[in-house]
C-alpha cells in the first residue's frame, strides 16, 4: 500500500489529514485509524503516502512555459524534475511610483505572464517570476555598470536585506500570484574584494549586482533566513505546491 512512509503527528491536522486520505486514499484512512487507534492518544501517530502527484504525472499532464531567459530558473526547475520549454518575451520591467515596493515582485511577474499568454496552448501552463533585492526599504536592481555595482555591493556590505520573489502561474483560465521571502546577511566586504567579484562575474544581469550561487555567496555570506532557491531567482517549494494545486482543480 505504501512505496513510502512518513511519520508525522495529527494531533492539530486531523481534519486536513482526514479529508486528504478521503480524497485520495480510502484503504489508507482504514489502516491510518487502526493505527491512531493502537497508539497511546498523547502521541498520535499515522503513516502518510506519497504524495498522488509524482513528478511523471505532472509533467505528462501539462507543459510548462517558462517566460524568463534566466539559466538559473530554468536549471531550478530542470534540477526539481520539471520538463520546460523556455519562451520568454521582452518586458519593461516598470511599476507604478506608489506602489509598496514589497508588492512590486508580483507586479512584474504578473506582467510578464500577461506579455506571454498570447501565445500559450490550451495545454500549457506560464511560469514567470520577478526577483528585487530590498534594503532598508529600497530597491536595488540590476545595476547599470561596473560603477553602479561597486556602489550597490557598498550599500550591501555587513547588513541584511532582503530577497523577494515573486512569481505568477497562469493558464487561460486562472493565475496564481505568490511571493517568497528570504533574508540574507552580508559579511563586510572591502573594495578589493568588490572589485574582484564584479571583475570576475559580470554581475549586470542580476538583481542587487550579486548571485548567491557564486563567490560572494560562498565566502561573504553569513547566514540566510528562507530558502536558497528563492534568492537563486525562484521559490520552488512554493512553486511546487502550486503547481500541485493547478493539477488538483477540475478546470485543468
Amino acid at each position: 500500500m505504501f512505496n513510502k512512509a512518513i511519520l508525522i503527528p495529527i494531533s492539530d491536522k486531523r481534519n486536513f489529514i482526514f479529508k486528504y486520505y478521503i480524497n485520495f486514499n480510502k484503504s489508507a484512512l482504514k489502516y491510518a485509524q487502526c493505527i491512531r487507534d493502537l497508539t497511546c492518544p498523547a502521541i498520535e501517530h499515522f503513516f502518510l503516502p506519497l504524495h498522488p502527484y509524482p513528478m511523471k504525472q505532472l509533467n505528462n499532464h501539462r507543459k510548462i512555459v517558462l517566460a524568463s531567459q534566466s539559466p538559473r530558473r530554468k536549471q531550478l526547475l530542470e534540477d526539481a524534475g520539471f520538463s520546460i520549454t523556455v519562451r520568454a518575451t521582452d518586458v519593461e520591467e516598470s511599476f507604478p511610483d506608489h506602489m509598496p515596493v514589497r508588492e512590486v515582485p508580483e507586479y512584474l511577474a504578473h506582467k510578464k505572464a500577461l506579455a506571454a499568454i498570447t501565445n500559450l496552448s490550451p495545454d500549457e501552463l506560464i511560469i514567470a517570476s520577478d526577483c528585487v533585492v530590498i534594503l532598508e526599504g529600497v530597491i536595488y536592481n540590476k545595476p547599470a555598470d561596473y560603477h553602479d555595482a561597486v556602489s550597490i555591493l557598498k550599500k550591501l556590505s555587513g547588513k541584511m536585506h532582503e530577497v523577494i520573489t515573486g512569481v505568477c502561474i497562469m493558464d487561460h483560465q486562472k493565475t496564481s500570484l505568490f511571493s517568497g521571502v528570504s533574508k540574507v546577511f552580508f559579511a563586510e566586504l572591502s573594495d578589493e574584494e568588490i572589485g574582484y567579484y564584479i571583475e570576475k562575474y559580470q554581475p549586470y544581469d542580476k538583481a542587487g549586482a550579486y548571485a548567491i550561487q557564486e563567490w560572494i555567496g560562498l565566502c561573504k555570506i553569513k547566514k540566510i533566513e528562507g530558502t536558497y532557491s528563492n534568492i537563486m531567482g525562484l521559490p520552488m517549494d512554493l512553486v511546487y505546491e502550486r503547481l500541485l494545486e493547478f493539477l488538483s482543480e477540475k478546470s485543468i
